[in-house]
């Protein structure tokens, strides 16, 4: 197995753990038990640094972890859409791999998207059936 696939497995293993209740429930635990220590070691600056060093190790080797799971959920998500997009005959292709395009593409897309929520609203406030409004958008396509 190479590194990576060891990796995105330990990822998604630990991600769905991070998420369980309770993992939550073991996280507060800590913390208490760290409270209830705090007279003991006299709330000394050592005791503060455990919680702190703890704390900050555990979060950032958690970005890590959860921002691998969430790129891989995020591509696997587009790759879905994209097949989508190219299944159904009505769909517009050229919408396929759309978040390859620089910001101000994406801003001209969302105006025009925007345009054509504002017709299909105007149709339905004009008492048009949905079937009917799309039927409009398609014949108005170049």
């Amino acid at each position: 197995m190479s590194l990576s696939t060891v990796f995105q497995h330990f990822a998604n293993k630990t991600s769905r753990a991070a998420g369980q209740p309770m993992t939550f429930v073991g996280a507060v635990s800590v913390i208490v038990l760290w409270a209830m220590c705090g007279p003991m070691f006299g709330y000394s600056d050592t005791w503060q640094l455990i919680i702190n060093t703890s704390t900050t190790i555990v979060t950032f080797l958690m970005v890590f972890l959860i921002q691998n799971t969430q790129n891989r959920d995020g591509e696997a998500m587009q790759i879905k859409l994209d097949e989508l997009i190219r299944a159904v005959k009505e769909a517009n292709n050229a919408m396929i791999d759309l978040e390859q395009l620089d910001e101000a593409e994406l801003d001209r897309l969302r105006e025009t998207y925007i345009l054509l929520a504002q017709k299909a609203r105007r149709g339905v406030q004009a008492g048009k059936d949905s079937a009917e409004i799309i039927q409009e958008q398609l014949d108005e396509e170049p």
